[in-house]
């Protein structure tokens, strides 16, 4: 399945009849949080001009905006934009049951890090394993993200392989099959009990461009391996999978979709 996350003014391009022959699938419908939900902290989120923007607030743990719906395999391309160097990122195949770790949002992350380090677009496991794949090195990567810009991020999660980039640059790859299904979720990060970062902003609308654009895009490094505790190499299940394959809800990615 081909995903869009629609979040902003270019909206009525994705909601249009040619979007839809394209197979891509509306998540936000640019006036109301309808299908999404509140979970851990306490920052608000609101649509503002067709875009979901996300507020930093004090005494707070992490805030997420969670999809309703979970998601196996898919492409999901938005846009963020951060004002300062606020930490942020889109959880993906992410679990936030109640039952499970009193409700605490954990999984995938893919970072929103506009820090001195430069890490956006390398993939976090929020609130588990932690960092499975850094831009470290990756000196081209660490320079794509654009502080008080529109960054078009894509990732692609298909069987275990996960694949991020950045403005078209290749960011993370990695294999990992401990979580092959969840949700999706907006971060903004806790600032604790600073007051002077109260009231940040994070941003998220549809990437600029609703097509798929794999056969432009360049297949970011992957990860170099070290142990199989985390994904920056093949787990003992994922050895026995034929490398390409589709895992989880694969069957739903339509025939042609963007593999690259």
């Amino acid at each position: 399945m081909r995903i869009a996350l629609i979040v902003m003014m270019a909206l009525a391009c994705l909601a249009s009849p040619v979007a839809a022959q394209d197979g891509w699938r509306p998540l936000f419908n640019g006036r109301t949080l309808d299908g999404w939900y509140q979970c851990n902290g306490t920052a608000p989120y609101s649509v503002e001009e067709g875009v979901i923007v996300g507020r930093t607030v004090v005494g707070s743990p992490n805030s997420f905006l969670c999809s309703k719906e979970s998601f196996g395999d898919f492409v999901l391309e938005y846009e963020v934009w951060v004002d300062t160097n606020f930490n942020s990122g889109m959880q993906i195949r992410s679990i936030a049951d109640p039952a499970i770790k009193n409700g605490r949002m954990h999984g995938l992350q893919v970072e929103v890090d506009p820090s001195e380090r430069a890490w956006s677009g390398g993939i976090y496991d929020e609130a588990r394993r932690g960092w499975l794949h850094t831009l470290t090195g990756q000196e081209t990567a660490q320079k794509a993200f654009r502080l008080k810009e529109w960054n078009r991020f894509r990732i692609e999660a298909i069987g275990t392989s996960i694949r991020t980039w950045i403005n078209g640059v290749p960011c993370a790859d990695i294999l990992d099959d401990l979580t092959m299904k969840g949700v999706f979720g907006i971060q903004v990060h806790s600032i604790g009990n600073d007051a002077s970062r109260a009231g940040r902003l994070v941003k998220f609308r549809t990437s600029a461009s609703s097509r798929p654009t794999s056969p432009q895009i360049e297949r970011p490094p992957r990860a170099t391996p070290r142990s199989t505790t985390t994904s920056r190499t093949r787990s003992p299940s994922a050895r026995r999978r034929k490398a390409g394959s589709c895992c989880g809800t694969a069957r739903r990615l339509p025939a042609g979709a963007a593999r690259s």
